[in-house]
């Protein structure tokens, strides 16, 4: 008779391979490890999920698929640039302390594979159509400074990904532990908002 998958045991599988990530990033991780968290044996894995490229790309998108929602919904409400600034920075930040592996994993796909980005696309990648003609309308009304929306925006993904993407070069540098290291990534939910936000204000 031909094996058909579980849905519970795909979810065990996810969670238990999230948290392995999570702790011991895409090297550190072994299958054998990620098996027994989910209670199962390596064989019965490997029948879901062929190599541990395939479960780590699986995790991701199960990630990115509950992120997505949140910055399109935040980037295409009628709130105000300012606060689409400070409801990104602080979503985007508890959503990442929370999968502390996405940015590498994006960063290392890329540069192994461009192609990496027609997955996001898939998953519902963030849409900033809206969010261009609401810069461009606030500029023309004299609420912010002359600024390209695209600029603004790398602004804002540049500011809050690269603590997580350095966040050994951070942690060295500030002399920070976990503790402070965690305490450093919640006050930037304000402090990226402000900078940015003070950057663009007329007033």
């Amino acid at each position: 008779m031909k094996k058909t998958k579980d849905e519970n045991t795909e979810e065990q599988i996810l969670n238990a391979a999230k948290n392995i990530f999570q702790s011991k990033g895409m090297d550190g991780a072994r299958m054998q490890e990620i098996a027994d968290k989910a209670g199962i044996n390596k064989a019965m894995l490997h029948y879901y999920y062929r190599s541990k490229q395939l479960l780590f790309e699986a995790v991701f998108k199960n990630a990115f698929s509950l992120l997505a929602p949140q910055l399109n919904a935040v980037l295409n409400d009628d709130s105000s640039i300012e606060d689409k600034i400070r409801n990104f920075t602080s979503n985007y930040i508890s959503f990442i302390v929370n999968h502390p592996y996405l940015p590498n994993f994006i960063i290392q796909e890329l540069n192994r594979n461009q192609d990496f980005i027609l997955k996001l696309k898939d998953q519902g990648f963030p849409n900033i159509e809206k969010f261009k003609k609401q810069v461009d309308e606030e500029v023309a009304k004299g609420l912010i400074k002359p600024i390209s929306a695209e600029q603004l925006f790398i602004n804002i993904m540049a500011l809050n990904i690269f603590p997580f993407v350095a966040k050994p070069l951070i942690m060295a540098l500030t002399n920070s532990d976990d503790k402070h290291y965690k305490q450093l990534m919640e006050d930037r939910k304000t402090e990226v908002a402000n900078f940015i936000i003070n950057s663009i204000k007329t007033t």
